[in-house]
């Protein structure tokens, strides 16, 4: 099987759609479907994180495989259950795609297609990078030009869109992800900073994202937003103590 990229044809590459899921019955449908329709060469994992609902039984009832933990483990931990999976799978790209239906499937192969074209170990998908219509909010905006602000100070690398989870990992990461024993608890801005000052190659491309529907975001009310910013400030420090010491060995 084969992959045409630009006027090229290349062995088809194994890529992953890594979901995590946390009381998604109203939105994993329609998403799982989505992206069997505009990315069907793709295999999709969902991290069933200890649901209440019936998340499990949807993403079963449309034959895709799901990894159901047996308590909470919260987003990141999620995420790095599935990037294990694709390494011990050898796949060669994590789509790394939400379940909350914010993520667009055909705007998910232009980070692959990106990433593959131009050799990149991260693609972030970035709703900053062009103004494409997405109606971010206030505070959050604020925050994502705070941390892009951080980024270029400490890595001399402009990211619009630090915050994005929507990413294209190559192999290499894949790697990389599945060995931290320090996974973070939020994989954001802390950890491209992380990688950027480790050599690794992250860029953007503009893509659409749309607003959740239903179901409360992990970010939602007011003390889950401020103990997000104290815990990206504490691990984005952790993160530049670490890098000088290694500096001075």
């Amino acid at each position: 099987m084969y992959n045409f990229i630009g006027d090229s044809m290349t062995k088809k590459d194994k890529i992953l759609f890594v979901i995590p899921a946390y009381n998604e019955a109203e939105n994993i449908e329609k998403v799982l479907k989505e992206i069997k329709k505009d990315v069907d060469y793709a295999d999709i994992l969902v991290i069933n994180d200890c649901s209440k609902d019936n998340t499990k039984e949807i993403v079963e009832a449309n034959n895709v495989k799901c990894i159901s933990n047996i308590f909470n483990m919260k987003y990141a931990m999620a995420v790095q259950t599935g990037i294990k999976y694709a390494a011990d799978n050898g796949y060669d790209y994590v789509i790394q795609f939400d379940a909350d239906g914010q993520h667009i499937a055909k705007e998910a192969e232009k980070l692959y297609q990106h990433a593959k074209k131009n050799n990149c170990d991260i693609v972030i998908g970035s709703r900053y990078l062009k103004d494409l219509g997405y109606p971010c909010p206030f505070f959050r905006k604020i925050g994502t030009k705070m941390f892009s602000f951080l980024v270029k100070l400490f890595c001399k690398k402009k990211i619009a869109d630090p915050l994005s989870g929507f990413q294209c990992l190559n192999k290499r990461v894949i790697e990389r992800y599945s060995k931290m024993g320090a996974y973070p608890e939020f994989p954001d801005a802390n950890l491209v900073i992380e990688m950027l000052l480790s050599g690794y190659s992250i860029e953007e491309v503009p893509v659409k994202m749309r607003l959740r529907e239903t179901g409360e975001s992990m970010h939602g009310g007011i003390i889950k937003p401020i103990k997000y910013m104290v815990n990206m400030f504490y691990t984005i420090f952790f993160v530049l103590i670490t890098y000088k010491k290694k500096e001075g060995e």
